[in-house]
C-alpha cells in the first residue's frame, strides 16, 4: 500500500500549508490583542477623565459643602470678594429647563417621523426625507445657535411674546430639540424596522389596519430602542454647550442681574455647560475656589449623563428581552 502522509520538505521543513496554518493562527492572535488594546484605550480615557474630575473637584468641596453646592440658591462665582456663592441649582434648572423644552420639540417629531419613515413613507420620500435629517444631524451646533439668536426669537418667538428677552431659555431650547431630532427619528426607524415582519402580517390578519398594526404592534414591540433614543437624545441636550452659550445667555435665571424667576424661560438662562464654556474663555485665575467650581459642575453633569445612559441601557436590556 502507498502511504498517504505529506512528505517532508528537503530541509526537513513543515510542508508550506502548515505553515501557513501557524501564519494564520499568529496574524489572528495580533488582531485579537490589538482589539483588545483598543478597548482598554477607551476604557483608561474614561478613568482617566473620571479621575481628573475627582482629583480637581475634591480641591472645590474642600472649601463649598456638598450639601451648600447642590441645594444652594445662588449662583454667582465669578462675582469678586463676599458676593461669591456657589449654590449650582440655578444653572440645574437653567440646564433642565433648557433640556425639557428640547424634549417637547424631539421626542414627537423624531417618533413621527421615524414611524413614517419606517411605515407608511414609499422609497422616493424615503430617499428625500432621510438626506435631510442626515444634514440636519450633521450642521455645527453654533450654526444652531446663531439661528435661535438671530431667526427664532426675533422672527417666531417676539410676536408671540413681546417681552421676550434677546437672550433666552426658550429660544435655546427649541435649537437644542430640532439638533436632537434627527438622533430620535434615526434610532427610531432602526427600532421599528427591526420588528419581524410576521409580526405586521398577522395584525393584517386579524384585520388591523395599517395604522392599528403601527400603533398597536410596531411601536410596542420595538419601545426598547425608541426609549434608548429619547433618553440618549435627551442626554445630548443636557450635554449640548454651543447654542445655549450663543442663545441662552449667561446670566443664572432668578441672580441679580437677570430678570424673572429661576423657571422663566423667557429671559437669560444659563446652564452647566454654558458655565463651563463662559468661564474657561474668561480670566479665571488658576488654583482659586472660581476655577475649582468649573470641575465641581462637570462632575455633576458627568453623573447626569452617565445615569442617562445607565438608564438607557437598562431600558433596552429590560424589554428587548419581552419582545425577542
Amino acid at each position: 500500500m502507498s502511504s498517504t502522509a505529506t512528505p517532508l520538505r528537503p530541509d526537513n521543513r513543515p510542508p508550506l500549508n502548515l505553515m501557513g496554518k501557524r501564519g494564520r493562527q499568529r496574524s489572528e492572535e495580533v488582531i485579537r490583542y490589538a482589539l483588545i488594546a483598543c478597548s482598554l484605550v477607551t476604557l483608561l480615557t474614561t478613568l482617566g477623565i473620571i479621575g481628573i474630575l475627582l482629583f480637581e473637584a475634591a480641591n472645590f468641596f474642600a472649601d463649598i459643602p456638598v450639601w451648600d453646592f447642590l441645594t444652594g440658591r445662588t449662583w454667582t462665582p465669578l462675582f469678586a470678594g463676599t458676593q461669591q456663592e456657589f449654590g449650582v441649582l440655578p444653572i440645574v434648572v437653567g440646564t433642565l429647563m433648557t433640556s425639557l423644552v428640547a424634549a417637547c420639540i424631539a421626542l414627537p417629531i423624531g417618533l413621527a417621523a421615524a414611524i413614517y419613515l419606517s411605515e407608511f413613507a414609499n422609497e422616493r420620500a424615503r430617499s428625500v426625507l432621510k438626506p435631510v435629517l442626515e444634514v440636519l444631524a450633521g450642521v455645527p451646533t453654533i450654526v444652531y445657535g446663531f439661528f435661535a439668536l438671530t431667526f427664532i426669537t426675533p422672527v417666531i418667538l417676539k410676536p408671540i411674546f413681546p417681552d421676550i428677552g434677546t437672550f433666552n431659555g426658550l429660544s435655546a431650547g427649541i435649537a437644542i430639540g430640532i439638533m436632537a431630532m434627527p438622533t430620535v427619528a434615526s434610532l427610531s426607524e432602526d427600532a421599528l424596522r427591526a420588528v419581524p415582519r410576521s409580526l405586521r402580517e398577522a395584525a393584517y390578519g386579524l384585520g388591523a389596519t395599517k395604522f392599528e398594526t403601527t400603533a398597536r404592534v410596531v411601536v410596542p414591540a420595538a419601545v426598547s430602542g425608541i426609549v434608548a433614543s429619547f433618553i440618549l437624545a435627551v442626554s445630548r441636550a443636557v450635554g449640548e454647550t454651543m447654542i445655549v452659550a450663543v442663545a441662552a445667555g449667561q446670566s443664572p435665571a432668578g441672580q441679580s442681574g437677570a430678570s424673572g424667576s429661576m423657571f422663566d424661560l423667557m429671559h437669560s438662562m444659563q446652564t452647566m455647560t454654558g458655565f463651563i464654556a463662559y468661564t474657561f474663555s474668561s480670566d479665571v485665575a488658576r488654583g482659586t475656589t472660581a476655577f475649582y467650581s468649573l470641575f465641581g459642575v462637570a462632575l455633576l453633569l458627568f453623573i447626569m449623563t452617565f445615569a442617562m445612559n445607565l438608564a438607557s441601557q437598562w431600558v433596552t436590556k429590560r424589554y428587548r428581552e419581552e419582545y425577542d
